[in-house]
C-alpha cells in the first residue's frame, strides 16, 4: 500500500489515537489485510508501538495479517448448513478455485474460509461472498455465483442446470 493513501487514510481521522481501530478497518477495506508497512506507517505518524497495533489485530478477527483475497467466500459450517451439505460446498470451491478452506488464491482474487455458524439457519446450506448472504446454495448456484464474479467452475463439476 502506498505511504501516501495509508497517510490520507491516517489524516481524515486527525491521527488521533482513538480512531485507531477506525484506521486499520479502513487500511483493511482497500488491501483486504494489514500489511507491515502500512501498520509501522500508523505507529509513527498516530503515535503508538507497533506491538500495541499487532494486539489490535490479532485481537479482532476482522483484521487478517496474511494477504486476502479481493472476494472472500465463507461457507457456514453450522449444523443446520452441514447436514444440508455446506462439506460438499466447501470440496466444490476448493476444487473450483484451487485452494484450501483457509487459504487464498496465488493470484489474490479468492480466500475462501468456513465459520461455525452465522445464525442464518434457515437459509443452509449458506454462502457469504463479499458480505452477500447466498442461500439453499447447491453446485448449480455456486457455479452461477462463482461466474458472476469472473470464475469460470471447472466443467467437469458442474452440474447440468436445475
Amino acid at each position: 500500500m502506498e505511504t501516501a493513501r495509508v497517510d490520507a487514510i491516517i489524516e481524515s481521522y486527525g491521527a488521533d489515537k482513538s480512531s485507531l481501530l477506525a484506521i486499520l478497518q479502513d487500511i483493511q477495506g482497500e488491501e483486504h489485510w494489514l500489511p507491515r508497512e502500512a501498520m509501522t506507517r500508523v505507529c509513527e505518524r498516530v503515535g503508538v508501538s507497533l506491538s500495541h497495533v499487532y494486539r489490535l489485530a490479532t485481537f479482532f478477527q476482522a483484521f487478517s495479517l496474511e494477504p486476502r483475497g479481493k472476494h472472500i467466500c465463507t461457507v457456514c459450517m453450522g449444523t443446520a448448513c452441514h447436514v444440508r451439505g455446506a462439506p460438499m460446498l466447501v470440496d466444490k470451491l476448493e476444487r473450483d478455485l484451487e485452494v484450501p478452506a483457509g487459504g487464498t488464491t496465488e493470484d489474490l482474487e479468492y480466500t475462501l474460509e468456513t465459520v461455525n455458524c452465522v445464525g442464518a439457519c434457515a437459509l443452509g446450506p449458506l454462502l457469504i461472498v463479499d458480505e452477500e448472504y447466498h442461500g439453499n446454495m447447491n453446485s448449480t448456484k455456486l457455479d452461477k455465483v462463482l461466474k458472476q464474479l469472473g470464475h469460470e467452475p471447472h466443467g467437469a463439476d458442474a452440474e447440468p442446470e436445475e
